[in-house]
């Protein structure tokens, strides 16, 4: 077993009541809570990436159809 190295961070004590707020479970700790955050924004970066490459795909066709009519419907 790799021993984890362990260090101390500062932070607001209203970012540390949000952070209690989202626990999923009370034992849960901050890492765990703050791994899931980190998990959640990659998973939603990811989901913009794929929006964004769809988006860019139709207004392409769009475009080559010469319909810019689309633009409110993209």
């Amino acid at each position: 077993m790799i021993k984890s190295e362990i260090t101390t961070i500062r932070i607001e004590r209203s970012v540390l009541n949000e952070l209690k707020k989202i626990k999923r479970y009370p034992r849960e700790t901050y890492s765990e809570t703050i791994l899931n955050l980190i998990k959640n924004a990659e998973e939603a970066k990811e989901l913009g990436i794929f929006l964004q490459k769809a988006q860019k795909e139709r207004m392409k066709k769009l475009w080559e159809e010469g319909d810019y009519s689309g633009w409110e419907r993209a």
